[in-house]
């Protein structure tokens, strides 16, 4: 069982950045790969990125390839996302999730999901 907790959202204006982090709790948590979605009103959720247990392979969405950086500390058990150049269509609810097993960019892939950290960028 692994348990995640999203923290680092807020407001930004449009060109700022925001980096939102997510810690892994529970049995060999940093054994999972993960990965980050959003959600807006409205909308259904979407993948933005993922990242293999060990950090070596990531994915894009690719609307947001070159201004958000996934990344995963695994001794503090935490994957961020760096944000820059924000626009307000990434205005949404982050979410973390987790899987045992290879790195995915399907939701339907991931076991375990976060609250949710809002994100919301002002024009």
């Amino acid at each position: 069982q692994v348990q995640l907790v999203e923290s680092g959202g807020g407001l930004v204006q449009t060109g700022g950045s925001l980096r939102i982090s997510c810690a892994a709790s529970g049995r060999t948590a940093s054994s999972y790969a993960m990965g980050w979605f959003r959600q807006a009103p409205g909308k259904e959720r979407e993948f933005v990125a993922a990242i293999s247990w060990s950090g070596g392979t990531t994915y894009y969405s690719d609307s947001m390839k070159g201004r958000f950086t996934i990344s995963r500390v695994n001794a503090n058990n935490t994957m961020y996302l760096q944000m820059n150049s924000l626009k307000p269509e990434d205005t949404a609810v982050y979410y973390c999730a987790a899987r045992y097993g290879y790195v995915s960019r399907y939701s339907q892939d991931y076991h375990y999901w976060g609250q949710g950290t809002q994100v919301t960028v002002s024009s």
